[in-house]
């Protein structure tokens, strides 16, 4: 248990540290696989969407605990393929706001809905992320390290919401999960004001 709260104090203050901005906004020139992996923590936005991928895997259960986690990163790197090549995707800044909001949504009112429904929203919400980030990337003095790094950190970022998942385990956890989706929410909410 006190693992778990230490996680969970770890996390807040990584999300409190994060500027308000959106993560895109900070461009890739001259950067490698250290702005790749350090870019993902600039953005609340992106912060919140990751930790919240990860959340939402721990309350699903299996097999979502782990699928997941892995599709996000996959179906970013597909949108970042498109941002890259510069094919548009219309409504990228709703995108990204609409992930935080539902994703948190979700969090709160302990949806399950079937996997393959699970998998198509988280792969839909990390083509918007991805496709955003993939336009900095022909500006990267290496891309494809950067692209990496960006992946590694993703990943990272999952894996603390698996954590703090964790806390559904002990008594009033859930009830807490459920309040912390609530809150990632109403940060979607200000995202989408502030477009």
């Amino acid at each position: 248990m006190r693992r778990n709260c230490l996680v969970a104090l770890a996390a807040i203050a990584a999300l409190a540290i994060a500027s308000p901005a959106h993560a895109h906004i900070i461009g890739a020139s001259g950067a490698g696989l250290t702005r790749g992996f350090s870019h993902p923590f600039s953005g609340l936005d992106h912060i919140l969407a990751m930790v919240a991928v990860g959340l939402w895997a721990a309350q699903s259960g299996r097999p979502a605990i782990w699928v997941l986690p892995v599709v996000f990163p996959l179906a970013m790197a597909c949108g970042g393929l498109l941002g890259v090549a510069g094919v548009p995707v219309p409504g990228i800044e709703a995108g990204i706001a609409a992930s935080v909001f539902a994703l948190g949504l979700l969090i709160a009112f302990q949806a399950k809905p079937p996997l393959a429904l699970s998998i198509a929203l988280v792969a839909l919400f990390a083509v918007f992320h991805g496709h955003s980030h993939g336009t900095e990337l022909p500006q990267a003095a290496a891309p494809l390290l950067y692209g990496l790094g960006f992946l590694a950190a993703t990943g990272i970022l999952h894996l603390i919401g698996l954590g703090i998942g964790s806390v559904m385990r002990i008594p009033g956890g859930m009830m807490a999960l459920r309040v912390g989706g609530g809150s990632i929410a109403a940060a979607g909410m200000v995202l989408f004001v502030g477009l």
